[in-house]
């Protein structure tokens, strides 16, 4: 977490948005402060393992580790409690990597597992207007869904605050998804 997840939450909080942010549990564990500020805004905290390794890479003791250890870690920044148990259940594979035991694990703990509809790509070399674009032209082409951007991006802290007024002046609606109580098994549900 840096300057630029700060610069993030002012643009959000501007435009009055919401958003939820999966975190990364050591950079949560390394910065407290900003968790609960994040927090503090009235954004949803989700969990996105603890160091962000691909979870199909390694055995499955060790992703199982990874996604308990991040949990635990961002529990303890946003509430002081390492817990495993989140209060916020939700959670997003990195890379949307996944396993059968993985999800098996979230399943068995009501955690709700994410994905994304589309993304700006801002994990590569691209400027702050390319990321714009690419997000406009995605989001013309599905007109809703979920949109993944990382925070920690300095482009995307740049850009964000004229794509949340694109989203305004288009007439787009921000759906700031909360937790409301147990978790709902929709398997075998036609």
């Amino acid at each position: 977490m840096a300057a630029d997840d700060a610069e993030g939450v002012a643009a959000l909080s501007e435009e009055c948005v919401r958003a939820t942010f999966f975190m990364i549990g050591k950079p949560a564990s390394e910065h407290p402060t900003m968790v609960r500020q994040v927090a503090a805004e009235g954004h949803s905290i989700g969990h996105h393992t603890w160091t962000h390794f691909d979870l199909q890479q390694m055995p499955q003791s060790n992703a199982l580790k990874e996604i308990d250890d991040g949990i635990a870690a961002v529990e303890k920044a946003e509430h002081g409690v390492a817990t495993t148990t989140p209060t916020t259940p939700f959670f997003r594979f990195p890379g949307f990597l996944t396993t059968p035991a993985t999800l098996g694990l979230l399943r068995s703990r009501g955690i709700a597992v994410f994905g994304a509809d589309f993304w700006g790509n801002d994990w590569d070399d691209i400027t702050p207007t390319q990321e714009l674009r690419l997000l406009v032209v995605r989001l013309k082409a599905t007109r809703k869904g979920i949109i993944l951007l990382h925070d920690s991006q300095p482009k995307t802290a740049a850009m964000l605050p004229t794509f949340l007024r694109y989203l305004r002046e288009n007439h787009y609606h921000v759906v700031h998804i909360v937790p409301t109580g147990p978790a709902v098994d929709f398997e075998g549900v036609p």
